[in-house]
């Protein structure tokens, strides 16, 4: 294990999240979207893994997070959560389980925690989405708010540009942030905004901050794990640092066993029976 990995190798739980931002420790958090991956990233020593409707994306190659069902979260969640032994689980509930109808919200999030013993849930926005996270948390499950760039949102912004660069839209983040604090959520992810406005509002906020594109003054990072790994491409932005080239070594690994194959060198005398 790394100089830099977790010596304490209990359980992390919601509260030793908030005891990391306490005593300035950063927090390291990763997607993973199956056992395998899941075991991997988990034994490397990661804080947190948020099971991303991303996986809408690079599981199950749609243009954005929408179509992925609570069905499909489920079955990804539940994936991960075998393979995860110390880090926290996050499970993304994904659009249309909670905007709007409280009732359908937690009924959801109960789906989600019970189908997939996570150990938490992760919603977008903030005032426009109180009364769900109010009736979940009421139930006693824990939630980690999401604002900034929301993907959920995509056809109403446009575009995947920078949020709350103009000074309305930055204060109301803030009161948003506040606002999902004083309700009870344990921590908040920012999302592609200024770095000087995430590290206000992880100054000004209780429970741990964790950017994406939100620069360095917050309390931990998360990137999807297949982009960090280089296994997808065209995808380029300024925040994704590539801390490996699997596509690359993926696919000559590919490429190689192909060659093998039809040179009849695989198998050969000592690979069969």
């Amino acid at each position: 294990m790394s100089v830099y990995g977790p010596e304490d190798v209990r359980k992390v739980t919601t509260h030793r999240l908030f005891e990391m931002k306490e005593r300035g420790e950063k927090i390291s958090m990763l997607t993973a979207y199956d056992y395998t991956m899941a075991s991997i990233v988990d034994q490397a020593g990661i804080d947190v893994i948020l099971v991303g409707d991303s996986a809408s994306n690079v599981m199950a190659g749609n243009v954005t997070t929408l179509p992925i069902t609570l069905d499909q979260m489920i079955y990804h969640g539940k994936s991960v959560v075998r393979g995860v032994k110390r880090a926290l689980v996050v499970v993304d509930m994904p659009f249309g389980t909670y905007q709007g109808n409280s009732k359908e919200a937690l009924s959801s999030a109960i789906r989600i925690m019970k189908e997939t013993h996570a150990d938490c849930i992760k919603l977008e926005g903030g005032a426009e989405v109180i009364e769900s996270v109010q009736r979940i948390l009421c139930a006693g499950i824990p939630i980690m708010g999401h604002l900034g760039l929301m993907p959920q949102s995509i056809n109403k912004y446009g575009t995947y540009n920078v949020r709350a660069k103009d000074e309305d839209e930055a204060r109301k983040l803030i009161n948003d942030a506040k606002l999902l604090e004083e309700a009870g959520c344990f921590a908040l992810v920012l999302e592609k905004i200024p770095a000087m406005l995430a590290k206000k509002v992880a100054s000004e906020l209780r429970i741990p901050v964790i950017g994406i594109g939100a620069g360095r003054y917050v309390d931990g990072q998360v990137l999807v794990l297949h982009d960090m790994l280089g296994m997808t491409q065209g995808f380029s932005p300024r925040f994704l640092r590539r801390y490996a080239d699997l596509n690359t070594i993926m696919s000559d690994a590919v490429k190689h066993y192909i060659n093998d194959v039809k040179s009849l060198d695989f198998p050969n005398d000592e690979e069969q029976y």
